[in-house]
């Protein structure tokens, strides 16, 4: 194989590496946001005393709050066929959602959902690159190449890359969370259901804005640990070959 073929050869396997790496980054952030969703323990009492939210709400004990809060996150995954919960408000049985909150709801599910398909391909993609790799390098010695030094550093760019445009995105919606949020809306979502009124409302009583803060904050913190452990394991796998290599044509 002459220099231009070796050249285009590396080039092709940087570039399927970094496209596995970003769609690995994109399973961290959904397991980011699922993981502060539904896997911290005691989180949404704690932010439920921590903005009184019991003290906006009809007559109502924070044992029936997170009840409902239970049934609403497992309509999100869609372990629940509707958003149609009951509890007990003001000595009075009644319904806890109303219309208009419900059919937001259902939009934010259809969001939620579509974020686990995503996960979903992204590790499809990544599985089906691997095995690509796999099988389009024949040889034992071109393989171990391949999983010692160009998957570890196109791993590595890969995770730079997107990391970047994370850490932009983040510096920008941080300086006016409000108008980023409201953004977000107008992106994800073509109505205007989302706008509540929590005179009537109880979806944005429980949830106020400041609750949407705290889980950014908590689910990029999250996102953050996992990508730097995946680059590191990378970095190191990377630094470590490449200097082993090196030492074992210095010896020859």
């Amino acid at each position: 194989m002459n220099g231009t073929a070796k050249k285009e050869n590396s080039g092709f396997l940087y570039a399927i590496g970094i496209l596995c790496a970003l769609c690995l980054m994109l399973v961290f952030l959904i397991t980011a946001v699922e993981a502060v969703a539904y896997w911290t323990p005691g989180y949404y009492e704690k932010e439920y005393t921590k903005y009184q939210v019991l003290n906006d709400l009809p007559e109502m004990t924070m044992e029936d709050l997170l009840t409902v809060t239970d049934e609403m996150m497992a309509f999100l995954r869609g372990n629940r066929e509707d958003l149609h919960v009951f509890t007990t408000m003001g000595g009075e049985y009644r319904e806890f959602f109303n219309a208009r909150e419900i059919a937001h709801m259902e939009d934010v599910q259809t969001l939620f959902i579509g974020g686990l398909w995503i996960r979903r391909i992204g590790l499809l993609i990544t599985a089906i690159c691997a095995v690509f790799l796999f099988v389009w390098q024949k040889s034992r010695t071109d393989r171990k190449k391949l999983l010692s030094t160009a998957i570890p550093a196109s791993l590595c760019m890969g995770t730079g890359i997107f990391f970047a445009v994370a850490l932009i995105l983040i510096g920008i919606i941080s300086t006016d969370f409000s108008k980023y949020f409201i953004v977000f809306h107008h992106i994800f979502f073509n109505n205007d259901l989302w706008v509540l009124d929590p005179r009537t409302d109880m979806l944005i009583n429980i949830v106020p804005e400041p609750f949407f803060m705290d889980t950014a904050l908590r689910i990029a913190i999250v996102f953050a640990v996992l990508v730097f452990v995946f680059f590191g394991i990378n970095l190191f796998l990377w630094v470590q070959n490449s200097r082993r290599r090196k030492s074992q044509s210095l010896s020859r």
